[in-house]
């Protein structure tokens, strides 16, 4: 989880509508190319309406994921802090556009685009897994069982079953979708990493990297719980975001 206190420097577009999706059918936008900024997709999103005055909550979802996975927490938050909650679909996942771009620059570049036109800036970043490391790069530019996550990823259209998922752009791009893309920048405002106690995905040996990316970093393990802290543990998950909030 990343905090803002400062808003980025990016022009602000209108807020959008307060709980729709844009773009509800995938389409396919041209990828980057020679390594030209990434071009944005217009994500799919929902918003949960609250108080303006306190930086909203902004969830991403992991590798094979959905905005639909925090609809429960989103809604509880949303209900006990009174802030705006968004979630959002990743590209290529979800009712977002495919594109054949999966990098992190990419995913970092769509919420730069997005955030914006909502008025959320600044907010609170909360990611798990593949959205954690999009939340980081984003923050460092700017100053359940797999096979449930794939089911709930099928869609029937016009009598047949097929992913919502781009499944081509994820295998092409898995190696770096597991990794995390070097960067000297580092991010000085408070962050908070959440780990699983029988998780295996934040080693301690990744410690002294995550302190020189993230100086005010804090390390918190919740016990009993797989990489999926949010779906084993609800309710210390929540705990932990209202924590790091006070």
């Amino acid at each position: 989880m990343l905090r803002w206190t400062r808003a980025w420097t990016l022009p602000y577009r209108g807020i959008g509508p307060s709980s729709s999706s844009f773009s509800r059918l995938p389409i396919a936008p041209s990828s980057s190319q020679g390594g030209t900024e990434p071009r944005p997709v217009p994500l799919s999103y929902k918003l949960l309406d609250g108080e303006a005055a306190s930086p909203p909550l902004v969830f991403l979802h992991g590798l094979f994921g959905s905005k639909a996975n925090f609809n429960s927490i989103a809604k509880a938050l949303a209900q006990q802090t009174g802030r705006r909650v968004l979630t959002v679909d990743a590209r290529n996942h979800g009712e977002s556009p495919h594109s054949p771009d999966m990098s992190y620059e990419a995913m970092s570049k769509d919420l730069q685009d997005l955030l914006p036109q909502l008025g959320l800036v600044p907010c609170v970043l909360i990611g798990h897994s593949m959205g954690g490391r999009t939340a980081m790069l984003l923050a460092l530019q700017r100053s359940a069982s797999m096979r449930q996550f794939l089911l709930t990823n099928l869609v029937e259209v016009d009598g047949r079953f097929v992913w919502r998922l781009n499944l081509d752009a994820l295998a092409q791009h898995l190696d770096k979708i597991l990794d995390f893309p070097a960067r000297q920048e580092t991010y000085s405002g408070p962050t908070l990493f959440l780990r699983g106690g029988n998780s295996q995905f934040l080693p301690l040996s990744h410690y002294p990297e995550i302190r020189r990316l993230f100086p005010r970093a804090q390390m918190q393990t919740v016990p009993n719980a797989s990489h999926w802290v949010h779906s084993d543990r609800p309710q210390d998950f929540m705990a932990a975001v209202q924590g790091f909030l006070a």
